[in-house]
């Protein structure tokens, strides 16, 4: 009786294994710094082969302080989009803010954000004397957000992309 419990049971294992197809849930980035192409509106976050982009135009920044507890609200749109990307080997800021693009690596899977808002709180940033204002921190957040893909869907309720600094 053991033997064909253990037998029955070694089966089920078996059926129970999956054969290798990858489920994205989630993405970490909470340790890369918010890095920004020159020429156009693209701020991105890069770790190893994974790229999370922010499409969005530089007008949707706060030009000074939000009032406390009301952040600048953006929809995502078809204007204010959020990528995710994973690529086929290291990325650089080459592979995406160079006119043209490098040949490798190339993008291996791709999920856009399909619904949900872009939260951004912006406070002065001032310089080491504490007088001088030198800028603005940008603290990015999305908030309900929709990622589709051509196989599968995510979405979190609340993701912390991190500070962006404008002059």
């Amino acid at each position: 009786m053991k033997k064909l419990i253990v037998l029955v049971a070694s089966v089920f294992m078996l059926q129970a294994c999956d054969d290798g197809d990858i489920t994205l849930e989630s993405f970490n980035f909470d340790t890369v710094n918010i890095q920004e192409c020159t020429d156009n509106n693209l701020i991105f976050k890069i770790n190893g082969n994974e790229m999370l982009l922010l499409n969005i135009p530089e007008s949707s920044f706060p030009t000074d302080e939000t009032p406390d507890g009301s952040p600048e609200i953006i929809d995502v749109n078809s204007t204010n989009q959020i990528i995710y990307r994973i690529y086929s080997g290291t990325v650089t800021d080459d592979s995406i803010c160079d006119l043209i693009p490098p040949a490798s690596p190339t993008v291996q899977d791709e999920w856009n954000a399909t619904g949900g808002t872009i939260e951004i709180i912006t406070d002065k940033l001032f310089a080491s004397d504490g007088v001088t204002q030198i800028g603005l921190t940008h603290n990015i957040k999305f908030v309900n957000v929709n990622f589709s893909g051509s196989s599968n869907s995510f979405s979190f309720t609340e993701y912390n992309f991190g500070n962006y600094e404008t002059n």
